[in-house]
């Protein structure tokens, strides 16, 4: 891979798992009004992309006390392997600027 090319996947990378995190920390807004619904147009633009996973996690996680904790743990996911792969000190960042 050029540098160009690494450096428009890592920007890309970077884009995919911010607007990722987002939509997750929407979906912990909704869950406080459980009255929405999810399959009218607005929420179903969050609601989509995110289930999948989320409902991976509920199934390794189940909710707590009645408290679905899913949407919190795909925040810290994403967060995590976003700082990883593409943060200031990233494995992407490094190899994007020689520095691995």
């Amino acid at each position: 891979m050029t540098v160009d090319t690494l450096s428009l996947s890592t920007a890309a990378l970077s884009l995919f798992l911010g607007v990722m995190i987002l939509l997750n920390v929407l979906r912990i807004v909704m869950t406080w009004y459980p009255q929405l619904p999810a399959q009218a147009f607005p929420y179903n633009v969050v609601v989509l992309p995110t289930e999948p996973l989320l409902a991976l996690l509920r199934k390794l996680v189940p909710p707590l006390g009645g408290i679905d904790v899913s949407p919190i743990i795909a925040v810290g996911l994403f967060s995590l392997l976003r700082e990883i792969l593409v943060g200031q000190q990233g494995l992407l960042t490094m190899m994007v600027y020689g520095q691995l």
